[in-house]
């Protein structure tokens, strides 16, 4: 099993050149190709949420607490109704971060055992369609270049765990016990495969949806905008009487 030093490495290189492919070759903005490097060289460690102990684990879920509001406020506001004001929105971020820091974390470290399903290739459908539903750009194109860049990260993370699966010593090949492990569909237990399965369909249905690949009623392909920002639009674009 590859070390966190490896990990953050591989997938560091890898966000360099996401980023730089996304904002050249790709024709993004500079700034986007940058958020979308930086999203794949987060996702490389995203695989070891499941580690409950020592240093590394720990400093992930801080990572992740502090990003995934930034993510998730505006939509916590449009679906809860509340005021799309600084105060409100400050205090929905600190409220996610200690939910997610502490509640979040406490329940995955309950639950999970390490090499589980985080450590599989629903977990990564997973992850990508939360960054696609979860990132506040209104374009597809943009949703999905930050939703690629999770894809890559954490699938180089399951990638370089069953490289080091394999021990070499000269001619000889030791296959550890781990192989296998990461780079999976399914593991061995019936509830978390059930759990993680439901997950995926249901988080892949709904990115589908605001795609505009399946009809379903309701369905928008923009993230939602709180109730205030849209009446401040309409209201600037209706002509006032002479």
């Amino acid at each position: 099993m590859a070390a966190f030093r490896e990990h953050i490495t591989f997938s560091g290189l890898l966000g360099l050149g996401y980023g730089v492919a996304g904002s050249t070759v790709l024709g993004f903005t500079p700034t986007q190709g940058i958020l979308a490097g930086w999203l794949t060289a987060i996702s490389g460690m995203l695989p070891d949420l499941d580690l409950d102990t020592g240093r590394p684990g720990r400093e992930l879920f801080s990572v992740v607490a502090a990003i995934a509001p930034m993510f998730l406020v505006h939509h916590v506001l449009a679906w809860l109704k509340l005021p799309y004001d600084a105060e409100t929105i400050l205090l929905t971020m600190i409220v996610l971060y200690l939910g997610i820091r502490f509640g979040v974390a406490e329940l995955i470290n309950r639950l999970s055992i390490h090499r589980g399903m985080f450590h599989s290739i629903p977990a990564m459908i997973i992850a990508a369609d939360i960054a696609y539903l979860g990132f506040p750009g209104k374009t597809t194109g943009v949703k999905l270049l930050m939703a690629g860049g999770v894809v890559v990260g954490y699938l180089s993370h399951l990638i370089l765990d069953e490289i080091y699966s394999v021990e070499f010593n000269g001619v000889l090949v030791k296959v550890k016990k781990s192989a296998g492990s990461a780079l999976k569909i399914a593991g061995p237990s019936f509830f978390p495969n059930v759990f993680t399965f439901a997950l995926c369909g249901t988080l892949t249905f709904a990115v589908l949806a605001q795609m505009g690949v399946l009809s379903v009623p309701g369905a928008t392909g923009s993230s939602p905008v709180p109730r205030q920002a849209e009446a401040r639009s309409n209201s600037e674009s209706i002509p006032l009487p002479r």
